[in-house]
């Protein structure tokens, strides 16, 4: 069995409408969020064996802070694909993972996340801001990963 994390991106800022989407940084809710998030998935002993996150500026920065709170020492790596991201995308992405790795965490978007969540469990949940999902997967190899693979959600944590 392997297991998937799905965090969406931490509150981002407005303050500059200037600014491109992909370049929008977390705001000050955000840094909190993202840094609190890293520490539940450490308490949780849900520390990922990989980081695959968006390149958009929040996605990254959210990653980071995860990573840094939550003890994970690996390469974070980052998907263009990701931005702004379809399931297929993440799906895409994960089913290249090397098998030896048991735990994948992927950090986006909406509705990409949401959607990636119904696809694999058949459940509709709302990802707001930081909220991670755990869906564990009937697999042994993540190659099996697909649109057709039908997971369960086994926990769903929201910031705040």
């Amino acid at each position: 069995m392997k297991t998937l994390l799905i965090l969406r991106h931490a509150k981002s800022s407005w303050k500059h409408p200037d600014l491109a989407d992909h370049d929008r940084p977390l705001n000050k809710r955000g840094k909190h969020e993202a840094h609190e998030m890293g520490l539940l998935i450490r308490k949780e002993s849900l520390t990922p064996g990989l980081i695959l996150s968006s390149t958009a500026k929040r996605a990254r920065a959210t990653a980071e802070a995860v990573a840094e709170e939550c003890g994970y020492e690996g390469e974070i790596e980052f998907k263009p694909a990701f931005y702004p991201g379809e399931p297929k995308d993440y799906l895409r992405a994960v089913s290249g993972v090397s098998d030896a790795v048991q735990s994948v965490m992927v950090v986006g978007h909406n509705p990409g996340m949401e959607e990636l969540l119904e696809t694999l469990t058949d459940q509709a949940e709302t990802l707001s801001t930081a909220a991670l999902a755990r869906v564990d997967l009937p697999i042994e190899r993540w190659q099996e990963l697909s649109s057709m693979t039908r997971g369960k959600l086994t926990g769903l944590w929201r910031a705040g």
